[in-house]
């Protein structure tokens, strides 16, 4: 009985299959957004101000973030939590792929999460003027949230590297 339940517990992984292919298809609607936003801006890029054409590349630069963060947590995941990806001989394969653990890929998300909101807090300031101060201060409240949380994380988990060792 005790073998079959651990059969099944070990098996119910491939339940995060679906979900992880699932962000493949976030990935391709990201895609998707990303381009019709270049369709926008191509045509009107010589009316746009410097200010706003400035604002409209964060957030192309923005989808790029969160675009690379979604494959790294599908891969990653994938390969932590499923099976490894079993890549064919002569396919470029990603350098990082199969070297980073739930530790390290905890890390990636939270570094990557700052990024993208410092882009998102960037976009606000150049944008100030249309936002109350009562607003700016809870982006960069929030923001500062982000980046105490990530450094947090990181320095707990360079004191359990530490006393492993």
């Amino acid at each position: 009985m005790e073998r079959l339940i651990e059969n099944t517990m070990y098996a119910s992984r491939w339940l995060l299959a679906p979900i992880y292919f699932g962000l493949s298809l976030a990935v391709l609607a990201l895609s998707i957004k990303f381009f019709q936003e270049v369709y926008h801006i191509l045509p009107a890029i010589f009316a746009l101000s410097e200010a706003d054409l400035i604002l409209r590349l964060l957030s192309l630069i923005d989808m790029a973030l969160v675009g690379g963060l979604l494959v790294m947590v599908m891969l990653s995941g994938y390969e932590n939590f499923v099976s490894q990806l079993n890549i064919n001989e002569g396919t470029e394969k990603l350098s990082w792929l199969g070297k980073m653990d739930s530790g390290s890929l905890k890390m990636k998300v939270a570094a990557s999460i700052v990024a993208i909101s410092s882009i998102h807090l960037l976009k606000v300031f150049m944008d100030a003027k249309n936002y109350d101060v009562e607003h700016l201060k809870w982006y960069v409240i929030i923001h500062l949230t982000f980046v105490g949380s990530a450094f947090a994380m990181g320095y707990l988990d360079k004191l359990t590297k530490y006393q492993a060792d």
